[in-house]
């Protein structure tokens, strides 16, 4: 298990690998972003799009799932998120792209009110299969510490 103390400031990585469909897209539009050049490839055809995109917010439920998976496969000690910070869409997602995820470890503070737990800065990129940055966000986890009583 990966806890606040085993986590190096500068460490970076890079991992997933996720399709995105027509299908999902669409799915994801209808129920949550409704844009007519979210539904319609005559709709999107009159936009700067071109084609059907992926909503943005459907570009960072796909990020979730990779970094997810992620944390599992590293065993990390998260504790969630209390959020995002500089969220951006760089370009369009569209049915076919293969998106990836490379990250940064900017920061990490331990708590001084809760001494079981630690939060982490990282700089979150999406890239898709042309390595083209599609999405960037700081992203603020909340990591177990393995030894709460012991301070540095």
């Amino acid at each position: 298990m990966q806890y606040f103390e085993d986590l190096v400031v500068g460490s970076k990585a890079s991992f997933g690998r996720y399709e995105v469909t027509r299908e999902e897209v669409l799915e994801f539009a209808q129920k949550y972003d409704p844009q007519p050049f979210h539904l319609s490839d005559e709709a999107a055809a009159q936009t700067h799009f071109g084609r059907i995109s992926a909503s943005g917010w459907h570009t960072c439920a796909m990020t979730m799932a990779m970094l997810v998976e992620n944390l599992k496969n590293n065993r990390q000690a998260g504790l969630g998120s209390p959020g995002q910070d500089e969220l951006r869409w760089h370009k369009p997602v569209y049915p076919g792209d293969v998106l990836r995820v490379e990250t940064e470890l900017l920061e990490k503070t331990r708590s001084r009110s809760r001494p079981e737990m630690g939060s982490m800065r990282s700089k979150i990129r999406v890239y898709n299969q042309d390595d083209e940055l599609v999405m960037s966000m700081t992203g603020i986890g909340l990591i177990a510490v393995r030894e709460p009583d012991k301070r540095d």
